[in-house]
C-alpha cells in the first residue's frame, strides 16, 4: 500500500492479534471473507493516524492564521484592475486571477472585508486521513462576506475575480505575520483552474519530515509533514442555484461579444460555483452520517486506501474522484439514497461490509453512460451527459462528479468490476490484491500507451476563450477521447478496446510574486486497454450498403465518420458492406494504425513526426515475438502429430501404444524461441515425448532389468519406423548419463528428413510400482531407500507430472492469446540474469500460469507487455518463505485442498526450518506435493540464496518500472550485472560450435584437425547431418562444475548457447582448523606459527586452511580445455 511497495507490508503486531485469527482461520477452515475482515481491521490499526503527535501544533497555528486574517483592515470597492496593480506594487504578490483574466478597462470592482466564518473542514476534522496518503493537509474555509458579493457575480467569472483578490490580500497579509515560519505558495484547489488556494508550510515540519523514518524505527510517534491550506468560499445558498443548473450558459465565448447570443453550456463552471457554497452543507452530511453509522469513517478509509492504489484522487488529473467523492458518495447512500428517500445501504453495516457494498455500487454504475440522482425529483440530466459524468445531489443541486472525464468514470467502474470480481472469488487472496498491490501503473493498466506531443492551442483553435473553464488542454483531451472512442468502440464493426484512458498533466504550486505557469503543449497521456479478441483483426465491416434510406444514412455516416479509409467490399451471401483495411498484423500494430489514422483525420495529430509517442511493444520486439512464431510452433504440434501417427502404425511391435505424449517446451508453445524445424548447420535439438504401451504381465520384474528391456524396444521402435519409412527418418539410440543401473539408461532420436526430431523414452507402469516397494521396504538400509525416493520423484516428473503439465499449459496457450509470449519474455529474463540454470522451465511457466489464472486487481493480461509486467510485480511480492505458489489450473479446487497444499508447506518448513531441501513450494491440481518443479535429484532448485536473488532482482526491475513509467528502455529490465560475481567464466564460442557438430562417421574423441581433410570435398562429413546431441556442451560442462565444486562456488547460467558463466565464492566455506575429509581444496593459510604452549592439544594443533581458490580454477580451467576461453576473477 506503500507508494512505493516493494514488498509486502510488514505489521509490528504482537502475534497474538489478528495474525494469530488469520492463521487459527487457515488451519479451522474458515471463508476468506473472515480473513479479509480480519486484515482490514489490522490494516486500518497500522495506517491510523495519532493526531495529537502528527499534527502536533496545527490547532495553534490555524488560530494564529485566523487572527491574521481578521486584523486585516477592510477597504471600499475599486476597480479590479487598480486593486490588483496596488496589491501587486506595495506587498509584491500577485493575484492569480483565472485565465481568461479581467481586461484593464474592465468595470469589475473588488473590496475585502473580515470573512464572515472560519471553519476547518475535510479529513483533519472527520479524522479519515492515513499515514500513507502523499499529502496531509489541514482545509480551512473563510467565507467570504455577503457585502462585498453581488448576485449576478456569477456570470462571466467576475466571482472568481473576486475570490482570487481576496485570496491575494489574505496571502498577503499571511506573509508578513508567518512569513519567516514557513513558506507560502498558490495552488488549484484539485486542480481546478477557477479555484486557487493558499497553501503554508511550516519550516520545522519539513525538517521533522527528514528526521520521521528515525523516530518510527525507535518507536516515536513522528510529526507529519502536514500543511494549511486556506480556501475562500462563498456564503451558502448565496447564488441562486436555478440558474446555475448544467444547461446553462454563464460565460460568454469572448468577453466583448454580444451577450444575447447564443453559446454552449457551461457545466463545469456552473458546477464550480455551486461547489464554492458547499463546504458547509457538506460537512453537516459528513458530520450526520458519522453519528448514524458507527463504521462510517472506517469505511472512508478504507476507501481512499483503494483509490489510492489505484491511482484515484480528488485532482483533476488524478480522475476527479477522491476521498472527498467516496465519503460523500456513500453518506448519501446510507441517507437516503433513491429518489424515494430510502437508504440503499444500512447504517449497522461493518467497514468491510459497506466496502464492498460500495464496490458492487461502483462496479455497476457507469456515471459517464447515465446520469446517477440521488434525493428527490426526478432532474432533466439526460441532455447535459455528453458533458461528463453526473452524480446528481438534489439536495444540494450540485455534481458531485463534476471534476471527473468520462474516461475517469468508465476506468473507476472497471477497477470496481475487478475489485468485484476478487471480493467474490472464495479461493483468492482478497487482501493483498485490494489495499496492498499498486494497480495504477499504465504498465499494468494498460496494453498500449501514447504520448500526444501536440500544441494544444491549435488542436483547440475552434474553441475561442475558456467557455468552460477547464482550459484547451482538457477541451483537446474530450475531443481525442470522443474521436478514439467512437473509433474503438464501434457498434457496427465490434469493440477492440474496453477501457480507452486519458491523464492529463497535473498543475504545481507557485510562488505568491509570480503567475501559474499554463501548459502551453498538451503533454496527454493515453493508455488502451485491448479486448484480446478483437483487436488483432485487420478487417472491419460496417453497414450494409442496402436500397432503404436507412441504410444509406448509416454508410454516409460510417463515411463521414471513416473518410478514405472505406470502401465497399462484397462477403458471403454477396452481402456489400462498407469495410475498413488494415494493413498491420499484431494487435498493437493496428491499435497503433488506427489511432494515427482517425487522430489525423479529424484533429490533425500525427501529421508531423514526434506528435504521438507509443509506448507497450517494446518488450516484444526485444524477442521479435510475432504472430508467425505460433503459425512455428503449430508447426512443431502437427510434425509430432505425424511421428505419433507413423508410431501407432507400427504393426510389429509386441504391445499395443497407449500414449505418446509430449514433454518438451517447443510443444507447448513456452520455447524462448520458436523449434527450428528446418536444416542447420549443429545438430537438431530433438522434442522430447514419453511413450507407454498397454499393461502386460510380462515386462520383467526388477529395476535393472527393465531398463535393458527399454533398450531392447528403442531400438526395435528405432529399427521399425526406419523400415516403414523408408529414407524419411533416420533413428539413433542415445545412452543418459546415469548415475545408477536402475535409472532409465537409454532414449530413441528420430530425425525425420523435414527436419523435425523427436526423443523418445519408454514409461513402464511396474517401474514405478517397484520403486514403491523400495520406499516402503523398511529391510532395507536407508541409503538405498533414499536413492528409491529420489528415483520415483524423477520417473514421476518425467512419466507423469511433465505430460500433464504439457497439456494444460498448451490449453491456457489457446485460452490466452498472450500466454505464450509472456512465458517465453520471462523465461528470456531468468536468463538474461542467470538465474535459468537454478529453476526448471516448469516453475517459471507456473508463475506465469498464476498471473493469467489469479490476475487480480486485474483481468487476464491481454498482451505480452502487461503480462511480463504484472509477473515481475508477482515475483517481487511473492513471499515464498511462507506462501506456497497454488496454480488452480482447473478452477474448481477446493478450500479443502488449498488449506492442506498450505499445511503441507508449513510441515515442511518445520522439519526443514534453514530450507535446505526444500525453498520453492509450488503446488498444481494435478501435482499437489508442491516439490516436483522445485526439487530435482533430491536437491532444492533452486536454493535459498538463488531464490533470494530472483526476489531480489524482480524487485529492481518493478522499482524502475514504476519510476520510469512509460518512458522506461525495456532493454534496462534485461541487462545483467557481472560485477555481482567473483568469478566469470568466458567460453569460447567457436569451441562450442565445433563441439555442437557430431557425425556418426567420426570418432568425437579424434582430434579435429587431424580428421578434417585438406579439402572440403574429400570430407566424408560434406552432406551429412550432424547428430542431435544429448546436451549442450556448456550444460554438460556445468553439471560437471556443479558436481564436483558445488560446496565453494554457486554457478549462475543463463541460456544453453550464452558464452559466459557467472560463479560466486560460498561464504560458509571460510577459514578453519584442518582436518581429514575437507569438502573441497583447502591449502594452509601462509605465514601462521604455531604456539609452543599448545603444541600438546590435538584441536590446537591443526593448523588453519583456507580455500583454494587458485587450484579450483585452475582445475575448472583443465576441466574445460578448449572450452574456457579465459576466467575473469574480480578483484585480480
Amino acid at each position: 500500500m506503500d507508494a512505493a511497495p516493494a514488498k509486502r507490508r510488514k505489521i509490528g503486531h504482537a502475534q497474538d492479534g489478528a495474525e494469530r485469527a488469520l492463521e487459527s482461520a487457515a488451519l479451522t477452515g474458515f471463508s476468506r471473507s473472515r480473513a479479509f475482515v480480519l486484515e482490514a481491521e489490522e490494516l486500518l490499526d497500522s495506517v491510523r493516524v495519532d493526531y495529537e503527535a502528527a499534527f502536533a501544533g496545527a490547532d495553534g497555528l490555524l488560530h494564529r492564521v485566523k487572527g491574521a486574517i481578521e486584523a486585516i483592515k477592510p477597504h471600499e470597492s475599486l476597480p479590479v484592475a487598480e486593486a490588483a496593480a496596488k496589491l501587486e506594487k506595495k506587498h509584491k504578490v500577485k493575484v492569480p486571477f483565472p485565465d481568461p483574466p479581467p481586461p484593464e478597462n474592465s468595470h469589475y470592482k473588488v473590496a475585502f472585508a473580515k470573512p464572515a466564518q472560519f471553519n476547518v473542514v475535510g479529513s483533519y476534522v472527520s479524522k479519515t486521513m492515513v499515514k500513507t496518503q502523499k499529502d496531509h493537509s489541514v482545509d480551512m474555509v473563510i467565507v467570504m462576506p455577503e457585502e462585498i458579493l453581488q448576485e449576478k457575480d456569477y456570470l462571466d467569472l467576475r466571482y472568481f475575480y473576486k475570490r482570487a483578490y481576496y485570496l491575494a490580500v489574505v496571502a498577503s497579509a499571511l506573509r508578513k505575520e508567518l512569513g519567516k515560519e514557513g513558506q507560502l505558495a498558490y495552488e488549484y484547489l484539485n486542480g481546478n483552474p477557477l479555484c486557487p488556494v493558499l497553501t503554508f508550510q511550516p519550516k520545522a515540519l519539513q525538517k521533522a519530515a527528514d528526521n520521521a523514518g528515525d523516530k518510527e524505527q525507535s518507536g516515536e510517534k513522528a510529526t507529519l509533514d502536514y500543511r494549511i491550506r486556506i480556501i475562500p468560499c462563498a456564503p451558502d445558498a448565496f447564488f441562486p442555484k436555478a440558474k446555475l443548473h448544467l444547461g446553462a450558459s454563464l460565460v460568454r465565448k469572448g468577453l466583448n461579444a454580444d451577450a444575447n447570443a447564443a453559446s454552449a453550456p457551461t457545466s463545469f463552471y456552473n458546477s464550480a460555483l455551486v461547489a464554492e457554497g458547499s463546504f458547509l452543507p457538506y460537512l453537516r452530511l459528513l458530520r450526520q452520517t458519522e453519528k448514524k453509522c458507527r463504521s462510517f469513517k472506517n469505511a472512508c478509509m478504507l476507501g481512499r486506501i483503494w483509490l489510492q492504489q489505484r491511482g484515484f484522487g480528488g485532482d483533476i488529473s488524478e480522475g476527479g474522484f477522491g476521498h472527498f467523492e467516496w465519503a460523500v458518495l456513500l453518506a448519501l447512500l446510507l441517507q437516503g439514497g433513491d429518489n424515494k428517500g430510502h437508504a440503499a445501504l444500512s447504517a449497522s453495516l461493518s467497514a468491510t461490509q459497506l466496502f464492498k457494498a460500495f464496490i458492487q455500487y461502483l462496479s455497476v454504475t457507469d456515471f459517464s453512460e447515465k446520469p446517477c440522482v440521488f434525493g428527490p425529483g426526478t432532474p432533466e440530466l439526460d441532455d447535459h451527459i455528453g458533458s461528463g459524468p453526473i452524480i446528481w445531489d438534489s439536495a444540494r443541486q450540485l455534481n458531485i462528479a463534476y471534476k471527473m472525464g468520462p474516461w475517469s468514470a468508465v476506468m473507476l467502474c472497471q477497477h470496481a468490476k475487478w475489485t468485484r470480481k476478487v471480493l467474490a472469488n472464495p479461493a483468492a487472496d482478497q487482501f493483498h490484491p485490494t489495499f496492498i498491490l499498486k494497480a495504477g501503473l499504465p504498465s499494468h493498466n494498460f496494453d498500449l500507451v501514447a504520448r500526444l506531443n501536440h500544441d494544444a492551442s491549435s488542436a483547440a483553435a475552434a474553441d475561442n476563450g475558456a467557455a468552460d473553464a477547464r482550459g484547451r488542454l482538457w477541451q483537446l483531451s474530450s475531443k481525442v477521447y470522443r474521436v478514439l472512442r467512437r473509433a474503438f468502440f464501434d457498434e457496427e464493426t465490434g469493440h477492440r478496446a474496453r477501457v480507452i484512458h486519458i491523464n492529463t498533466p497535473a498543475s504545481s504550486p507557485w510562488p505568491l510574486a509570480e503567475r501559474p505557469k499554463q501548459h502551453e503543449s498538451a503533454a496527454l497521456e493515453i493508455g488502451i486497454l485491448f479486448d484480446p479478441v478483437n483487436m488483432a483483426r485487420t478487417v472491419d465491416r460496417g453497414p450494409t450498403a442496402g436500397p432503404s434510406a436507412e441504410e444509406q444514412d448509416e454508410c454516409e455516416q460510417f463515411r463521414k465518420f471513416w473518410g478514405d479509409k472505406s470502401e465497399l467490399r462484397r462477403f458471403e451471401r454477396d452481402t456489400i458492406r462498407e469495410t475498413l483495411i488494415w494493413s498491420s498484423t499484431t494487435a498493437f500494430e493496428v491499435c497503433e494504425e488506427m489511432m494515427h489514422y482517425i487522430l489525423g483525420l479529424h484533429l490533425r495529430i500525427g501529421q508531423v513526426d514526434g506528435d504521438i509517442s507509443v509506448y507497450g511493444n517494446e518488450l516484444p520486439a526485444l524477442l521479435s515475438l510475432s504472430p508467425s512464431d505460433t503459425a512455428v510452433f503449430n508447426v512443431a504440434k502437427k510434425a509430432f502429430s505425424t511421428f505419433e501417427r507413423d508410431v501407432r502404425n507400427l504393426d510389429d511391435l509386441p504391445l499395443r501404444v497407449r500414449q505418446l505424449a509430449p514433454i518438451c517446451a517447443e510443444l507447448r508453445h513456452a520455447s524462448v524461441k520458436p523449434p527450428v524445424l528446418g536444416p542447420s548447420k549443429v545438430g537438431p535439438r530433438p522434442m522430447e515425448c514419453v511413450i507407454s504401451f498397454e499393461a502386460s504381465g510380462k515386462w520383467p520384474e526388477s529395476l535393472i532389468a527393465i531398463q535393458r528391456t527399454k533398450i531392447a524396444f528403442l531400438l526395435m521402435i528405432g529399427s521399425l519406423l526406419e523400415k516403414s519409412k523408408g529414407g524419411e527418418v533416420k533413428t539413433h539410440v542415445g545412452l543418459e548419463d546415469a548415475k545408477l543401473e536402475t535409472e532409465n539408461l537409454a532414449f530413441l532420436d528420430v530425425v525425420y528428413e523435414s527436419g523435425a526430431s523427436f526423443r523418445l523414452r519408454i514409461h513402464s507402469d511396474l517401474e514405478e510400482t517397484l520403486l514403491e516397494r523400495q520406499v516402503k521396504d523398511k529391510t532395507q538400509e536407508q541409503y538405498l531407500r533414499q536413492q528409491a525416493t529420489t528415483s520415483l520423484a524423477a520417473f514421476r516428473r518425467l512419466h507423469t507430472n511433465l505430460p500433464l503439465h504439457n497439456q494444460y499449459i498448451s490449453t491456457c496457450a489457446t485460452r490466452f492469446a498472450a500466454l505464450s509470449p509472456t512465458i517465453r519474455l520471462a523465461k528470456h529474463w531468468f536468463n538474461a540474469h542467470k538465474l535459468s540454470y537454478h529453476f526448471t522451465e516448469e516453475f517459471i511457466e507456473l508463475a506465469v500460469l498464476r498471473v493469467f489464472l489469479s490476475p487480480y486487481p486485474w483481468d487476464a493480461p491481454s498482451s505480452a507487455n502487461t503480462g511480463f509486467m504484472r509477473t515481475l510485480l508477482f515475483l517481487a511480492h511473492w513471499d515464498w518463505r511462507t506462501e506456497p505458489l497454488i496454480v488452480d489450473t482447473g478452477g474448481d479446487m477446493p478450500a479443502a485442498d488449498r488449506i492442506a497444499i498450505t499445511t503441507r508447506l508449513d510441515a515442511w518448513r518445520k522439519i526443514d526450518p534453514s530450507m535446505h531441501h526444500t525453498v520453492l513450494f509450488v503446488a498444481t491440481a494435478q501435482e499437489p506435493s508442491g516439490v516436483a518443479w522445485t526439487t530435482v535429484g533430491g536437491h532444492a532448485k533452486p536454493s535459498k540464496v538463488v531464490a533470494a536473488r530472483m526476489t531480489s532482482l524482480a524487485k529492481s526491475a518493478s522499482r524502475v518500472v514504476r519510476e520510469q513509467g512509460v518512458e522506461l528502455d525495456c532493454r534496462r529490465l534485461f541487462v545483467p550485472s557481472l560485477k555481482d560475481y567473483d568469478v566469470v567464466l568466458h567460453l569460447n564460442s567457436k569451441a562450442m560450435k565445433s563441439a555442437l557438430k557430431t557425425y556418426a562417421t567420426v570418432d568425437p574423441a579424434e582430434p579435429e584437425a587431424a580428421s578434417r581433410p585438406k579439402f572440403k570435398n574429400l570430407d566424408e562429413r560434406t552432406g551429412q547431418v550432424p547428430l542431435p546431441l544429448v546436451q549442450h556442451p556448456s550444460e554438460m560442462f556445468l553439471d560437471h562444475l556443479s558436481e564436483a565444486y558445488s560446496g565453494p562456488l554457486v554457478f549462475f547460467r543463463g541460456a544453453a548457447d550464452e558464452n559466459t558463466i557467472g560463479a560466486i565464492w560460498n561464504p560458509q566455506m571460510q577459514r578453519r582448523a584442518f582436518r581429514i575429509n575437507l569438502p573441497t581444496s583447502y591449502k594452509p593459510v601462509a605465514g601462521q606459527k604455531r604456539s609452543r604452549d599448545d603444541e600438546d592439544s590435538d584441536d590446537e594443533e591443526a593448523g588453519l586452511v583456507d580455500v583454494n581458490k587458485e587450484a579450483i580454477l585452475a582445475e575448472i580451467a583443465r576441466i574445460g580445455a578448449d572450452l574456457v576461453e579465459r576466467i575473469e576473477v574480480k578483484g585480480a
